[in-house]
């Protein structure tokens, strides 16, 4: 499992070494206006939280992101955020993904508490930097910047047949 988030997330450090701070924290592109380096340092907050939470050995509330408007702007503090986490990732012990935690989040509603594993609670924030670097891939493409590879952005279960079809 950490293997395939940390090669995921090295996708992102791909894209931030092959473009300038300016590209980075362009907010330019409609409907949105959001920027490539706001979307990044929301896919590590989620991360972010995680460790927080079990660094202290409280809920993991995923709606206390920390927001570091530097993240957002300079490539180089999204480089070191992105190894930061995947420092953290690889210290984790597989034995550990069982093991139930209470997480928080505010679904819109007001704050919820659910019980989740480590594993899953993992599995959620992949899929959800998955599907942020697929939203970035408009970003990307309207900025005139070549996506990093082929599969950014792209679910592992989406069968590319279907794609060719769409």
């Amino acid at each position: 499992m950490i293997l395939a988030i940390e090669k995921n997330l090295e996708r992102g450090i791909t894209l931030l070494s092959s473009i300038t701070d300016e590209q980075y924290s362009n907010t330019t592109i409609a409907p949105y206006y959001s920027s490539i380096g706001r979307h990044m340092r929301h896919i590590l907050d989620v991360f972010d939280c995680i460790f927080d939470g079990l660094e202290t050995n409280i809920t993991v509330d995923l709606a206390a992101r920390k927001r570091n408007e530097n993240v957002e702007l300079k490539t180089e503090e999204g480089k070191q955020y992105f190894d930061k986490i995947i420092t953290k990732l690889n210290g984790l012990k597989s034995s550990d993904f069982n093991k139930l935690i209470a997480v928080s989040d505010d679904l819109g509603m007001g704050k919820v508490v659910q019980d989740y594993t480590l594993g899953g609670l993992l599995i959620q924030a992949h899929s959800h930097a998955i599907h942020h670097f697929a939203s970035l891939g408009y970003i990307i493409c309207q900025l005139g910047i070549e996506i990093p590879d082929e599969n950014f952005g792209f679910n592992p279960t989406t069968p590319r047949d279907e794609l060719l079809e769409a």
